[in-house]
């Protein structure tokens, strides 16, 4: 079909954005979609593999939507990489509409996007959003969501779950089109949903799956073939063989250290197919990656280094400008190879000509070794072949003999996808999302809750309604008890704490624990143990033997410790963990060094900034939950500045100024300007200028002074 086809079906201002990006022609999913209905407002489940076109047919939706029938679109995705880079293409593409984008705090309502168009939103955000009585609900006319596939996530699952089942309710005759490229039944999700099943196999690069062994590639397709390199070591052989191709590689691999290894062990191989302009360009690169941090760690030392040899390593463990810089240079094609964990095998559109697993076993924490499933290996094979620069995009797994050749294939080319399953049914889920039915008088009694978890993808696939009854019940009972709901059968509320603990976004749980807590904080330790013994800040920093030996201390000699506090109530198996994770953030706003915390507590700078940004939270919930508590809240208030910038109490008034960091703030301290008045003092400026130079110190100064006094004389 082509786009002109579109003609009298679609608005005029879509056809010419489509066209001005040079597609003339849709797709067969695309074609199939038109056909079943997609201008007219049918909902579709989308199943088709990576650039088979899945966003086009979500834009044809959505943009029709806003212009022909003057209703809001939204663009639902799970991750907040994955929601800005579908932003930014729209707003390319559509710069006179208004479009906008939310993924952060998560006790706002954003009344502004009811200005908007389209609205771009993490599948926790837009939850958020209704929590807090989201008034535009009715004048949505599309709803899009993306990768539809993390219903089968347990973290992220029933959100999204729920929120797509809310949706279908609140908003009416609005479209629903779900996008992915891996689920198993489809056919049953379509059902759920109500929607028209759009599945295709289509793919406009040809992509062949292989196993790699002794040097010599298997495809899915009968065909194979002897790579051109004599190395012993496979992942090296098969990178070898893409760069003289003039290709890239995307390398996936268990675990951090192993990607971080993975990109080290590639560089020598990479380094050598590198141009003059390459080496110069990597060199500046490097540099920024080595600069993001106000110190470099280990970490970021390493991923310097590795950039110089063409290769880099990918993971949470970065910190977003890293991540962001080593993803621009990989499209760019500066980079030749990229070693990752599964980081870059969801959401933002980062192909390469081959695709390398290394590893298709990993160990869980609780599950111990495992092989990844089948559902995954597909997802990271999909990265394999660019439309724009590849006939053919190749994919591979390594075996190390014959037999375990013979597993890989029939485990992971031959066999079909696994069905997507609900993780609705859990007790902890449910809590959350019972509260915040109440909350928002969504549902308020047992009866409708019951009816509306019967309509959820848990209630189409299991249908069992008297166990469905019994965990409600459960939930209900436990929330009163708690004090977060008042009442029974056909009449519940929510408290004002039950009320606020919804909005605020946190599992009651921890919000429980946090109202028992709250009482007994007595120094920065409980009041940073307290937080971190939340579900919010799971995984816990690793155990210390220093933490152990401090967690007895502590609790043996302060009276009426939060540590020593029964925890088998709330759900924690080592209280050691998350003491461990509280000493680190004390060493943290003790003004420790980055390089030091990441060494001592063996975690990463990106895990570290997660832990610090989670912290944050927790402690402006704290703090609310304080005051309806009618608890003084200020020590609470006071350590969410001092986690917020890794300072220690004396620094809070300097830190208060643009320019100044912990660091700064500490050399101003330590040159005897220890409150923002002192900047006034003619001394204190000149130390400034000797600390920072003429033009920062004029800035911090001018905060306080005013402009006019700088140019009158005080900074001669």
């Amino acid at each position: 079909m082509h786009i002109k086809d579109l003609i009298g079906k679609v608005p005029g201002e879509l056809i010419e954005s489509i066209e001005g990006r040079g597609i003339s022609e849709l797709t067969p999913p695309q074609s199939m979609s038109v056909e079943y209905g997609l201008t007219s407002g049918n909902n579709f489940v989308v199943a088709a593999p990576t650039a088979s076109g899945k966003t086009l047919i979500a834009e044809i939706a959505a943009i029709n939507s806003i212009i022909s029938n003057r209703k809001k679109a939204v663009y639902i995705a799970p991750m907040r990489a994955l929601v800005r880079e579908k932003y930014t293409e729209f707003r390319n593409a559509y710069p006179y509409l208004k479009i906008a984008m939310s993924v952060g705090d998560l006790d706002s309502l954003d009344r502004w996007l009811e200005n908007y168009d389209m609205v771009f939103a993490s599948t926790e955000k837009f939850d958020s959003l209704i929590r807090h009585g989201l008034g535009w609900l009715e004048d949505i006319g599309c709803i899009v969501i993306d990768e539809v596939h993390m219903l089968d996530d347990e973290s992220r699952g029933p959100t999204l779950e729920v929120l797509i089942s809310k949706l279908r309710r609140l908003c009416g005759n609005a479209q629903v089109i779900a996008l992915s490229a891996t689920i198993g039944n489809s056919r049953e999700i379509a059902g759920w949903m109500n929607a028209k099943l759009i599945e295709s196999d289509y793919r406009p690069v040809l992509l062949e799956r292989g196993i790699e062994i002794n040097g010599k590639a298997v495809y899915d397709t009968g065909r194979e073939e002897q790579l051109d390199s004599k190395s012993k070591i496979p992942e090296i052989r098969i990178t070898e063989d893409t760069l003289r191709r003039s290709k890239q590689v995307l390398a996936f691999y268990s675990t951090k250290r192993n990607a971080e290894a993975g990109s080290e062990r590639l560089g020598d191989i990479v380094a050598r197919y590198l141009s003059a302009e390459d080496k110069k360009r990597l060199e500046l690169l490097s540099n920024e990656i080595l600069g993001v941090l106000g110190k470099p760690t280990l970490q970021c030392e390493r991923l310097s280094k590795a950039v110089l040899s063409g290769t880099a390593f990918h993971h949470s463990g970065l910190v977003n400008t890293q991540r962001e810089l080593v993803e621009d240079a990989f499209k760019e094609g500066l980079l030749k190879a990229i070693c990752s964990t599964t980081t870059l095998g969801y959401g933002i559109n980062m192909p390469a000509h081959t695709v390398l697993i290394r590893d298709v076993v990993r160990y869980g924490e609780h599950s111990g070794r495992e092989y990844i499933g089948i559902n995954e290996v597909t997802q990271l094979c999909g990265r394999a072949g660019r439309p724009e620069y590849d006939k053919v995009g190749r994919a591979f797994m390594i075996a190390r003999s014959e037999s375990e050749a013979h597993d890989l294939y029939n485990r992971y080319i031959l066999s079909d996808l696994d069905p997507i399953t609900s993780k609705l049914g859990m007790l902890p889920v449910m809590r959350t999302h019972i509260l915040a039915f109440v909350a928002t008088k969504f549902l308020t009694s047992e009866e409708s809750i019951l009816d509306f978890m019967n309509s959820t993808f848990y209630g189409h696939q299991y249908a069992d309604s008297k166990e469905l009854k019994s965990i409600i019940g459960r939930v209900l009972a436990e929330l009163s008890e708690w004090g977060f709901l008042e009442g029974r059968g056909s009449a519940y509320n929510a408290t004002r704490m039950g009320h606020r603990i919804s909005e605020l976004y946190i599992d009651p749980l921890s919000a429980k624990w946090m109202v028992d807590s709250i009482p007994r904080m007595t120094d920065d330790i409980s009041v940073l143990f307290m937080i971190s013994n939340t579900l919010e800040m799971r995984p816990y920093a690793k155990a210390t033997e220093e933490a152990e030996e401090r967690y007895m201390q502590y609790n043996s000699m302060v009276d009426n410790s939060i540590a020593r506090y029964d925890g088998g109530e709330y759900l924690y198996y080592d209280p050691v963990r998350p003491f461990s994770t509280a000493l680190m953030l004390n060493d943290w706003i003790d003004e420790k060094g980055e390089r030091d915390i990441i060494s001592r507590y063996r975690t990463t700078p990106g895990a570290l900034f997660v832990k610090i940004t989670n912290a944050d939270w927790l402690l402006y919930a704290g703090s609310e939950i304080a005051k309806i508590m009618r608890t003084d809240s200020i020590k609470l208030l006071e350590m969410r500045i001092r986690v917020k910038y890794g300072i220690r109490k004396e620094l809070m008034d300097l830190i208060r100024l643009e320019q100044v960091g912990r660091v700064r703030a500490r050399m101003m301290y330590e040159r005897g300007i220890k409150r923002t008045s002192d900047i006034r003092k003619s001394e204190s400026q000149e130390a400034m200028k000797v600390m920072f130079g003429k033009e920062i110190a004029g800035r911090i100064i001018a905060q306080i002074t005013g402009p006019n006094d700088i140019k009158t004389g005080q900074m001669k």
